[in-house]
């Protein structure tokens, strides 16, 4: 007889991450959406992180600090080590139906290794490819361990959810977890719009009218791929097109890549109306990154109307549809970037076709109903759970396809 998943409410969650609210990203961004909507939903939640002397913005939800240090050759991130006792002892007051790791790190492990001895069900979310990091770092091969370390610790966990169905795709030929199920972005379409455009916003940033501006947004770190972007802009400048960079987003790599490209304008970091005014008073975007499982800043671009130019990378395969609301580039080198951007650039044309695409595609990514849909899914673990040993980990054969639209 078929369980009904609606009996099996998740009431009190454990939430887990290497970071929750000293340095906003998009991992971070989406993890405080899902808190505040489960305590909306009445699910108590309790989240342990590392936490820094000043938080980036105000979290949701109620977080416990964990004990870390400074990530090696990247400060602004904190590396937990692991789950002391007393942390120990609030989780186990805290007797959660529900662990949910976003991260497999030293608190991740500890907090896994938990939850299998307690017989509570632990589900993880991948938010980074980790495992491409080390070929920025002139450690390529490194990247084959880390793929096989997160593959031990992912088929540990009763599902982990992903954001795309192209991710799923890649991590299911890796053999990387037995359950993988689809918990895909959403955008706030009240604030990134295209309508928050400001010629003024332009000009004050000494952007010309008839500049087409070519626009990056992130942190500024090796892995965003900024030595492509930066040779890119330089050779679409030798062509002699009348394009402008504009660099929203800061981080360790700013003043060298402000060096590289002495003619763009930097933003530096914006958020809330800032930053969709920053989109939006742009021409296309531009993501040159392998290393996403979602690009968030890709839709923020897509629902102020920009299109796009990425990657064909797991980051972006969902959200551009080649052709119509924008281009990917199968090769990661300045040339094929360059040419996808000029078609774009000298085509006013195909420029607001492809813009009116992007914002009709983004309008189907909606938070409510992607959050919705994760908690659907803790729902049927949980029935999966206490169901029994058989049925605790079912094999990825029915991957979802599943997308946020409505």
């Amino acid at each position: 007889m078929p369980f009904d998943v609606t009996r099996f409410e998740p009431r009190r969650i454990a939430l887990f991450s290497g970071n929750y609210n000293y340095v906003m990203d998009g991992p971070v961004r989406a993890l405080n959406k899902l808190v505040a909507y489960l305590e909306a939903r009445g699910v108590e939640v309790l989240v342990f992180a590392p936490t820094a002397k000043q938080a980036a913005f105000e979290h949701a939800g109620k977080l416990v600090s964990v004990p870390s240090v400074p990530l090696p050759g990247r400060g602004e991130y904190r590396l937990a080590l692991g789950m002391p006792k007393s942390v120990r002892k609030t989780l186990e007051a805290f007797n959660p139906d529900l662990v949910h790791l976003a991260a497999p790190d030293w608190l991740g492990h500890a907090a896994l290794t938990w939850a299998e001895g307690n017989n509570v069900p632990a589900v993880a979310s991948f938010h980074t490819r980790f495992d491409t990091y080390p070929r920025y770092y002139h450690m390529a091969w490194l990247e084959k361990h880390v793929t096989a370390f997160m593959r031990r610790f992912y088929h540990r966990c009763q599902q982990i959810y992903v954001p795309s169905p192209c991710m799923a795709e890649v991590l299911a030929g890796q053999d990387m977890a037995p359950n993988i199920g689809i918990w895909s972005r959403g955008v706030d379409q009240t604030l990134f719009h295209p309508d928050q455009r400001s010629l003024a916003w332009r000009r004050d940033n000494g952007i010309k009218d008839d500049d087409v501006t070519i626009a990056f947004v992130g942190r500024l770190v090796l892995e965003k791929g900024l030595g492509v972007f930066a040779d890119t802009i330089d050779l679409l400048k030798k062509r002699g097109l009348p394009v402008k960079a504009l660099i929203v987003g800061d981080g360790p790599e700013r003043d060298r890549f402000e060096a590289r490209l002495p003619d763009a304008v930097f933003a530096g970091y914006l958020n809330g109306q800032d930053l969709a005014q920053a989109y939006a008073s742009a021409d296309v975007f531009f993501n040159a990154s392998v290393t996403e499982t979602f690009g968030n800043v890709t839709l923020e671009a897509m629902a102020c109307g920009l299109p796009l130019v990425c990657a064909d990378a797991t980051g972006s395969r969902s959200l551009v549809d080649h052709g119509n609301n924008g281009f990917l580039a199968r090769a990661v080198t300045a040339e094929a970037f360059a040419d996808a951007l000029e078609t774009i650039v000298q085509d006013k044309t195909l420029r607001s076709t492809m813009a009116t695409n992007s914002l009709t595609k983004s309008a189907a990514y909606s938070w409510g109903a992607v959050l919705g849909r994760l908690y659907d899914q803790y729902r049927d673990v949980l029935a999966g759970y206490q169901a029994g040993p058989e049925q605790k980990k079912r094999k990825s054969g029915n991957v979802p396809s599943v997308t946020a639209a409505e």
